[in-house]
């Protein structure tokens, strides 16, 4: 199954990252990507996004990553709501119950 995901470039403390379609089974740094299809700048905000290829990436059957897909709601590429990207919270567990268990 192919991802559009975010890849890391950039220097320590300046980070810049890539939009780039791989297969699920790589990881995002192993540098086997298809295609890059845009870029992120989150120190300016820019988010720059080649539509086409990213439209037909999706219409083939490609899936975005969380952070991705918020990013192409937010231009308008596809219709839907932002989905919540954070970790769920893990309830906490008192020293009481600790002793007991």
């Amino acid at each position: 199954m192919l991802k559009i995901r975010l890849q890391r470039i950039g220097r320590k403390n300046e980070p810049h990252f890539r939009v780039v379609l791989v297969d699920r089974k790589h990881s995002a740094k192993s540098g086997k990507f298809q295609e890059i299809l845009g870029s992120y700048n989150p120190k300016k905000g820019e988010v720059t996004l080649e539509t086409d290829r990213v439209k037909h990436w999706l219409s083939v059957g490609a899936q975005a990553s969380g952070t991705v897909y918020n990013f192409l709601v937010d231009q308008k590429i596809i219709q839907g709501k932002k989905k919540n990207n954070l970790p769920k919270k893990s309830k906490t567990v008192k020293r009481k119950e600790l002793k007991k268990a």
